[in-house]
């Protein structure tokens, strides 16, 4: 086989990858209450970033808070799909592992909160006064 038609191939496939990747972040994102929490939220911080003029670096800060919690979702989806795919019956095992999952979000969010807090109650209290 020439290297061109490799090449092709390998394309191919990596569009391929893309769209599988943009089919499951639509599956969390239409399906996933807390996705669309998650994802309104982000707006409103991104809304409120850019209404307060935050430095380059917390925008950077930001970003990485943001994309961790829609991160952490998205895993805490796969691992509730995985679990359902696994046992329809209800299993004291699977409930652990479904509890654990969405407790690494919701710890997420915590910090995700924390760090909103530390970024955005200077700029409050400046624009308050």
């Amino acid at each position: 086989m020439a290297l061109e038609d490799r090449n092709r191939r390998g394309i191919s496939r990596l569009f391929r990858s893309f769209a599988y990747a943009f089919s499951g972040i639509m599956y969390v994102v239409k399906n996933e209450q807390n996705m669309q929490i998650h994802l309104f939220g982000a707006v409103v911080v991104f809304i409120a970033a850019w209404f307060f003029s935050i430095s380059s670096f917390e925008w950077i800060i930001l970003l990485i808070v943001v994309g961790g919690v829609l991160t952490a979702e998205t895993f805490n989806t796969a691992i509730e799909r995985t679990v359902d795919l696994v046992t329809e019956e209800f299993h004291p095992m699977a409930k652990r592992a479904k509890d654990i999952s969405a407790a690494s979000v919701f710890v997420f969010c915590i910090f995700a909160f924390i760090i909103g807090l530390w970024i955005f109650v200077p700029y409050l209290l400046e624009y308050m006064t």
